[in-house]
């Protein structure tokens, strides 16, 4: 009993000790973003959720909720894609995470609005996203 104990704890362990994962988050008025990266050897997940509420300039659009996420690549120091291929479809959404020291900022193509309609966008236009300490 004990030596199954010990072996599955030191089996979390040694899984826990490879992965990491980086949380980041943007609330600009009423409209918040989050990013999560997930590092697992050489495993890499990028997940994005938005929650948008309309801002003051944004009177009559609805609020919306979206999410999307996939397996990604480094295709550079400080910079990450993940490629979400639409059920059904020939076409692929793609994030572009933009690493900082402090953060990253997010570009999407145009085929991520299949899964952010209306005032909902995965891009964080230029304004960084936090990183969570």
């Amino acid at each position: 009993m004990k030596k199954n104990l010990f072996f599955v704890t030191a089996l979390l362990f040694s899984i826990n000790s490879f992965a990491a994962t980086d949380h980041y988050i943007l609330r600009d008025g009423n409209h918040v973003q989050h990013l999560k990266i997930t590092k697992l050897k050489d495993d890499i997940t990028v997940s994005a959720d938005v929650d948008f509420e309309p801002n003051v300039d944004e009177t009559g659009k609805h609020a919306c909720s979206a999410e999307v996420s996939g397996d990604a690549k480094q295709v550079a120091e400080n910079e990450i894609v993940m490629k979400k291929r639409i059920e059904g479809e020939a076409k692929n959404c793609s994030l572009k995470v933009h690493l900082t020291p402090n953060g990253a900022k997010l570009e999407q193509s145009e085929d991520c609005s299949y899964y952010a309609a209306g005032i909902c966008h995965f891009t964080s236009d230029g304004k960084e996203l936090v990183k969570i300490k």
